[in-house]
């Protein structure tokens, strides 16, 4: 199988010669603007070996934004993290510097959520 097919959604084999494949888009082609977008602040231990992660979780929208999104909050954060599948991990409990960050950001709609 070529790599261009390796998208296709749904179907494995069909013998009808006009049958059209469905692609998967992967992404999202448009970014919420950030008054708009729900963001959820969390703290996080599972898997990590009791080591507590910060993660803000429900951007919708391209990964080059979220990636610039998360790029900035560790840089003000001044901690490491990543961004996977439209999540942003931030190492250690920064819950209450990101909620500034991000409601100075225009982010109106983020909480902190869980206990």
């Amino acid at each position: 199988m070529s790599k261009k097919e390796k998208n296709r959604v749904g179907v494995v084999y069909s013998t009808n010669p006009d049958f059209q494949y469905e692609m998967d888009q992967g992404e999202q082609s448009e970014t919420l603007v950030p008054s708009k977008q729900v963001l959820r602040i969390h703290l996080d231990r599972k898997q990590r070996k009791g080591k507590e992660v910060t993660l803000i979780l429900g951007f919708v929208g391209q990964s080059q934004d979220c990636e610039a999104l998360g790029k900035t909050l560790k840089q003000k954060c001044g901690v490491g993290g990543a961004v996977k599948d439209n999540e942003i991990i931030l190492q250690g409990d920064h819950r209450t510097k990101v909620l500034a960050f991000l409601l100075s950001a225009d982010y109106k709609l983020t909480k902190i959520s869980g206990g």
